[in-house]
């Protein structure tokens, strides 16, 4: 019986939910314990990290991951969805120069506040907003700050533009291209999105729905699972001596006496601890009295 623990960076296909590739890896790994590091929207492709095992512990320290997508908006009208799927709301004439959409778009780099959309699965006195949308709800949503690294613009054809963003979490791409339509006096929504980066995982190492429904539990063991530490490797690194292992694995403190060699620790940081090179747990420096490290997670 094999035990499988890690990491599968799928390439989710359009026309399918998050929870629907979990299932699927669910059903063919045939255990339980699956989960993603973030959801991705039904109607966009792309990268989605599939935790399987113990590692599904590690996808709550995957969350402030940065993402980046290849994105089409279309100018001229606005959806109530945002996006190309949705009812059309508003036409407006398309009167703008390539200045004026390169000008708006260097507006919309750094920090940005946005309002999250009705049609999303936030969620509002227990249910979701887009339950309520479509009961033609419309509930008052607070303005989120979010950070925009990058967004460059690959073409501009008519009234298409195809760009990619570089964002922080939160980030809702339906609704910078409505902001940014808005803010060009024109309107616009998304038409495609494919999402080419979150934190180390990239489209380039994605694997299809398609292979991995060919492949055998043991290949997939073997050629698909990312370790649990791979998207982590910036944290620094504490290795623990032999001796000390049964300590770890309980999540009792560790300290001085219980470390074989360390990175450069600062107070209040999470760091990997490993024994014999191999990933045991995560934790966190505490140098306030006295040091010693607080076992937050432990991985086996």
């Amino acid at each position: 019986m094999i035990s499988l623990k890690g990491i599968i960076n799928v390439l989710k296909p359009p026309h399918m939910t998050s929870h629907d590739v979990v299932n699927f890896i669910r059903k063919k790994l045939n255990i339980k314990k699956v989960g993603h590091t973030g959801t991705l929207d039904p109607m966009a492709a792309g990268v989605l990290p599939i935790c399987v095992g113990a590692a599904t512990k590690i996808s709550q320290y995957l969350l402030n991951d940065k993402k980046k997508y290849r994105c089409e908006m279309v100018l001229g009208s606005n959806t109530d969805t945002q996006d190309k799927w949705g009812k059309v709301i508003n036409t407006r004439t398309v009167n703008v120069t390539e200045k004026d959409i390169l000008d708006v778009f260097d507006s919309f780099k750094g920090e940005i506040y946005q309002i999250p959309p009705m049609y999303s699965a936030l969620k509002y006195k227990g249910k979701k907003l887009y339950e309520l949308a479509r009961e033609g709800k419309e509930i008052e949503r607070k303005s989120r700050k979010i950070f925009i690294y990058e967004l460059d613009i690959i073409q501009i054809n008519e009234n298409v533009i195809l760009f990619d963003v570089l964002c922080s979490k939160g980030t809702y791409i339906r609704t910078l291209c409505e902001d940014i339509g808005n803010a060009l006096n024109c309107g616009a929504y998304m038409s495609f999105l494919l999402r080419t980066k979150t934190g180390k995982f990239s489209l380039c190492d994605a694997v299809t729905l398609e292979t991995l429904k060919e492949a055998s539990v043991n290949e997939i063991n073997l050629n698909y699972l990312f370790p649990i530490d791979y998207p982590i490797t910036h944290i620094p690194r504490v290795n623990v001596k032999k001796e000390s292992e049964v300590y770890l694995r309980n999540g009792n403190n560790l300290y001085y006496k219980n470390i074989a060699s360390h990175d450069n620790l600062i107070d209040e940081t999470l760091v990997r601890l490993y024994v014999e090179n191999k990933f045991i747990a995560l934790g966190k420096v505490k140098m306030k009295k006295e040091f010693y490290i607080d076992v937050d997670r432990v991985f086996y």
